[in-house]
């Protein structure tokens, strides 16, 4: 029997917390996962166990969760209140966007900070159909993790197709060198070896893999670097 009763009691909870979580989702703002800051993140996180609690366990007081709720709320309404008030607050509780590449070339330090590997950086890339670094004019993590690139000039131009002119076939960049690491594997499938990679760097007076933090090369074989250690090309300030 008191089985039972806690079970009405979980489905009482379910069916008042629903719409309430519904009304404060609303209150709070519209905005998908992916884009919230880290601090309404956590506040999602929080209210999610919360309710979670709230649900599960019968013995937990009902109106405590709605009190604890409502003041998250109001919590997080307050905050965003400041944010947008003052810029040194909304900066503290977020993250700042990030430059990781500028002038086709890895910004290493910027990557260093955000814990962001080349793999991130390249795979996030492909996903905006950008196989070349060298098309790249400036690339910025966003507060949100996501990617935000702007190309340079010659790669923003008209579409050949919208001007009916014949289109050049399409040309990408291969990984050679990750951090020192020499990619065997692209290397067979170029037909290649470790040795005419070695002459590649020597031609661009690079002495030894272990110099070289990117590599690649292009359809047209022109290949790409980043050494370690060389210095930073400057990006622009970039702020929210």
């Amino acid at each position: 029997m008191e089985l039972l009763i806690d079970s009405v009691r979980v489905i009482g909870r379910i069916v008042t917390i629903l719409p309430f979580m519904l009304f404060i989702g609303l209150f709070m703002g519209k905005r998908s996962i992916g884009e919230l800051p880290v601090f309404d993140l956590l506040v999602i996180l929080v209210l999610g166990t919360v309710v979670g609690a709230d649900i599960a366990d019968p013995t937990i007081n009902h109106i405590h969760t709605f009190v604890a709720v409502i003041a998250l709320a109001v919590l997080q309404k307050g905050i965003t209140y400041l944010k947008l008030k003052n810029r040194k607050i909304g900066r503290l509780l977020t993250f700042e966007p990030t430059v990781v590449l500028y002038q086709g070339e890895f910004l290493t330090n910027n990557m260093k900070k955000i814990n962001y590997s080349i793999d991130n950086i390249l795979q996030m890339l492909r996903e905006k159909d950008i196989f070349r670094l060298k098309d790249v004019e400036i690339a910025i993590v966003e507060a949100s993790g996501k990617l935000s690139v702007s190309l340079t000039p010659a790669e923003q131009q008209v579409k050949g197709g919208d001007l009916n002119i014949p289109l050049k076939k399409p040309n990408f960049e291969i990984p050679l060198i990750l951090d020192g690491v020499i990619q065997k594997s692209t290397l067979d499938k170029l037909n290649k070896d470790s040795e005419w990679v070695r002459d590649q760097l020597a031609s661009n007076k690079v002495n030894t893999e272990t110099d070289v933090f990117y590599a690649g090369i292009n359809s047209d074989g022109d290949l790409n670097l980043t050494l370690k250690g060389s210095r930073e090309k400057e990006p622009p300030p970039i702020f929210h």
